[in-house]
C-alpha cells in the first residue's frame, strides 16, 4: 500500500462518516487500486447464504451467479425466494441457483434447511452468513429465545456447525458474516445479549448481536484452522438498502446520498469470498478490503476478555442445541431442545 493511501485511509478511519459513507469506498477504491471483481469465475463452487433476497445480499447473489457458481439462498419467505431466484437465473443466465426455506432465528427449520443442503452438496465452498433485520419491538424465536440474538448469532452459529461436513470436504473454504459498524459502540456481555421487554432496544439488541458475531468469528476461526476452513467478518459501510429504509428512516434521510449503493456495500464481501488475499489469514474483521480493528472505545476492549469470550462460546453451544459432547470446533451432531 503506498503512504498516499495509507494516510487516507488513517483520515478515514478517524473521521467514521468518511470512511462508512460512499466516500470511502470512492476514495479507497482508486487510492488501493482494486483490482475489478467482474470477470472472476466461480465453476464448480458452491456459495449457500442467508439474507440474499434484498439489499446487498442480492447484489452479492447476482455476482456470485454471473460468476458461475451455484448459489443456495437460504430464505424465511418462499414465495420471495422462488421470485429471487427465477430472476437471478434470467438475469444472469445461471440455472444453478436455488433455494430452501427457513428462517435463521428458528432453530428447527434450520436443521432441516442443512440437510437438505448436505444432501444437494458433498461440498460446500462458501457459507455465508447475511441475514438480519433491526426491529422496534421485542420478538422471540419458536426456541424462546430472543429474535434478533436468535436470528444473528444462535441460528448463524448452528447453521456453521452443522454444515461443517460440506465446508471441510470444500478445504480451502470459507465462512464469512456480515457485521455493522453499530458493534464498536457495545462492550461484549453475554449476560445483556438477551434484552428483556422491560428495557428492549431494538438498536441496541442488533449492534449487541454484532459485537457477538464479531467475536464468534475470532473464536471459530483458531478452531477451524487446522480444518483450512478461513472465517472472517465484514463491515459493509453505510448502504442504501431496503433494511436500512424499513429500520433507519430518519438515518436514511440524513445522510442521504452519501449512504453507499448496495453493490458498493457488497463488494468487500464478494471480494472475500473469490479473491486469494483473505485466506492468507483468518478472524478478521473487514471494510473495504482492509482489516479493521474491532474496538474503537477502550470500554469496549475492556469487556473483551478470554473468560467473557469463554462463556460466550459456551452460551451459543447451549443455546443452539448442539450436543456437548462433540469435540470443539466439530459439531456435525446437534441434540434439538425442542423434543
Amino acid at each position: 500500500m503506498s503512504l498516499l493511501a495509507n494516510s487516507v485511509d488513517r483520515a478515514l478511519e478517524w473521521s467514521v462518516f468518511g470512511s462508512f459513507t460512499r466516500i470511502g469506498s470512492a476514495l479507497r477504491s482508486k487510492l488501493d487500486r482494486w483490482a475489478p471483481l467482474e470477470g472472476r469465475t466461480m465453476t464448480d463452487r458452491v456459495v449457500v447464504m442467508s439474507g440474499a433476497t434484498s439489499g446487498l445480499g442480492l447484489e452479492a447473489a447476482r455476482a456470485f451467479a454471473t460468476m458461475g457458481a451455484t448459489v443456495e439462498i437460504i430464505a424465511r419467505n418462499e414465495a420471495k425466494a422462488d421470485a429471487t431466484c427465477a430472476e437471478l437465473r434470467r438475469s444472469t443466465a445461471n440455472a444453478k441457483v436455488n433455494y430452501v426455506v427457513a428462517d435463521t432465528g428458528d432453530l428447527a427449520a434450520l436443521r432441516r434447511a442443512a440437510a437438505e443442503l448436505l444432501r444437494r452438496h458433498p461440498a460446500i465452498h462458501v457459507l455465508i452468513h447475511n441475514a438480519g433485520a433491526l426491529d422496534d419491538a421485542r420478538q422471540t424465536s419458536p426456541e424462546g429465545i430472543e429474535l434478533t440474538v436468535a436470528s444473528q448469532v444462535v441460528g448463524p452459529f448452528l447453521l456453521t456447525s452443522l454444515l461443517l461436513p460440506a465446508l471441510k470436504t470444500a478445504a480451502p473454504s470459507r465462512v464469512l458474516w456480515v457485521s455493522s459498524g453499530g458493534m464498536y459502540s457495545e462492550p461484549l456481555s453475554v449476560d445483556r445479549l438477551e434484552m428483556s421487554a422491560a428495557d428492549y432496544d431494538g438498536t441496541t439488541a442488533y449492534a449487541r448481536a454484532k459485537r457477538a458475531q464479531v467475536t464468534l468469528v475470532e473464536l471459530w476461526a483458531k478452531k477451524l484452522e487446522a480444518d483450512r476452513i478461513v472465517v472472517h467478518s465484514m463491515h459493509p459501510g453505510w448502504a442504501d438498502t431496503p433494511g436500512v429504509a424499513r429500520s433507519l428512516p430518519t438515518f436514511r434521510r440524513v445522510v442521504g446520498p452519501l449512504l453507499r449503493t448496495a453493490r458498493d456495500g457488497a463488494d468487500t464481501l464478494v471480494w472475500l469470498a473469490v479473491d486469494d488475499a483473505p485466506l492468507a489469514k483468518s478472524g478478521l474483521f473487514w471494510l473495504d478490503r482492509r482489516p479493521r480493528p474491532i474496538h474503537r472505545l477502550s470500554s469496549t476492549e475492556r469487556s473483551d476478555t478470554a473468560d467473557e469470550r469463554e462463556r460466550l462460546w459456551r452460551w451459543a453451544v447451549e443455546k443452539s442445541g448442539i450436543s456437548p459432547a462433540q469435540p470443539a470446533g466439530s459439531f456435525p451432531q446437534t441434540s434439538d431442545p425442542s423434543r
